[in-house]
């Protein structure tokens, strides 16, 4: 049932260019493990060991505080409607921020999304695929609006404010990155 491969295959590009939901996976050497659902159009595929996601502003910044002290990241897509599978890239990762001299290409991969706050990058070690015999039917309906009217109405300075007091450190009190 599950199988490996050393990177994406143009069924598995085809599969995660699909998908309207994914799921990423990391932890530090200690503290808690972090699973956050992504939606939107923020998942790209650089190459076939390679993909970049844009993050908005969100509550926390768990991930970027995780990759900071543990590089690991899993990045999981599942099928939710027709053939079921689940999809699963493992590797190393790292966080790109506004004032890195890649943002303003990797950012150029993206549609606009207001409040955007890092570009991962996972460098693929391990890709492995699943069954998903369990994984429940959905239909997908709509992206929400939600976030591009929350950071509209907050306006660049308000979402910097909010970065800075809500997104500097996890959970678990570990740096994010963040510039200040």
């Amino acid at each position: 049932m599950g199988k490996q491969f050393e990177g994406l295959t143009d069924r598995h590009r085809a599969f995660v260019e699909e998908q309207h939901v994914f799921f990423v996976g990391t932890a530090a050497r200690d503290g808690r493990v972090n699973v956050s659902p992504k939606g939107l159009d923020s998942l790209r595929i650089v190459s076939d060991t390679r993909v970049v996601w844009l993050n908005g502003t969100g509550s926390g910044n768990e991930t970027a505080a995780h990759l900071l002290d543990s590089p690991r990241m899993t990045v999981m897509l599942c099928s939710f409607d027709r053939e079921p599978l689940i999809l699963r890239m493992y590797g190393t990762a790292r966080a790109v921020h506004a004032d890195d001299s890649e943002w303003d290409e990797m950012l150029s991969l993206f549609p606009p999304i207001k409040g955007a706050r890092n570009i991962f990058v996972l460098d693929i070690d391990l890709v492995q695929t699943s069954c998903g015999f369990g994984v429940p039917l959905f239909a997908f309906t709509d992206d929400r609006e939600l976030m591009d009217s929350w950071a509209t109405k907050k306006g660049p300075d308000g979402i910097q404010r909010y970065q800075q007091e809500k997104n500097l450190v996890s959970l678990d009190g570990f740096p994010t990155g963040l510039p200040t």
